[in-house]
């Protein structure tokens, strides 16, 4: 299994973290709510966010868009026919998240229907100590939509959305980080390798929320 580079972020503010919601309460309201617990009007001009340090509008969870010609050639397709793709660890206060999307590099029509298959791994390739949930209670209150049949065409994607909470990892030897991701479209189906950016840092908080896959935006209407 081939690692798959991680796609350029840059999306609309349309595809921000209310890509993922069900109603009007999701990820960037629970960012919110962390950065400023009492909601208190911020008088005059709002300050810049110091450098390196991610604001709620720039954590999303949403797939990451198709950029033009200056795209890497992408490796062949596996004997799936799915190939996965990493977003970038976007991180705001305690909270992470990342998308990765599933796409159909193969002839035939894909169907998704339900939450992707993951195991991760540490450094040394063992198995990391992580539950991975059904869903992203109890790591953050944001709803999440319910499971749906997906049908997709060669060359369109679905994704789902990872998130985690952040906990210390000792940065010589990345110990407490899941450096692998090995995920699958469902329970059984085959499983592609993916290295995170700066893998998952869950520490002792032990598990991982992830979101039932979602067509891509970009294929709405195709």
């Amino acid at each position: 299994m081939t690692a798959i580079p991680r796609q350029p972020l840059r999306y609309a503010v349309a595809l921000s973290a209310t890509a993922l919601l069900v109603s009007g309460c999701g990820l960037g309201a629970e960012i919110d709510r962390e950065v400023n617990p009492e909601r208190e009007p911020t008088p005059g001009a709002t300050r810049p966010a110091p450098s390196g340090t991610a604001t709620p509008s720039d954590l999303s969870l949403g797939p990451e868009p198709t950029v033009g010609p200056s795209t890497p050639t992408a490796p062949p397709c596996p004997k799936s026919g799915v190939t996965m793709a990493p977003g970038m660890v976007t991180a705001t206060m305690g909270l992470r998240a990342m998308s990765v999307r599933a796409i159909n590099c193969g002839k035939g029509v894909r169907e998704l229907n339900g939450y992707p298959d993951i195991r991760v791994r540490g450094l040394d390739r063992q198995l990391f100590d992580v539950t991975v949930l059904k869903g992203t209670e109890p790591i953050t209150s944001m709803e999440n939509p319910e499971p749906s049949r997906i049908r997709l065409k060669p060359g369109q994607s679905a994704y789902t959305s990872l998130v985690w909470r952040y906990s210390a990892v000792d940065a010589s030897t990345k110990r407490g980080s899941g450096v692998y991701v090995e995920i699958g479209t469902a329970k059984g189906a085959p499983r592609e390798t993916i290295e995170p950016d700066g893998g998952l840092d869950i520490g002792e908080t032990g598990m991982l929320g992830t979101t039932a896959w979602q067509r891509s935006p970009e294929d709405d209407g195709r």
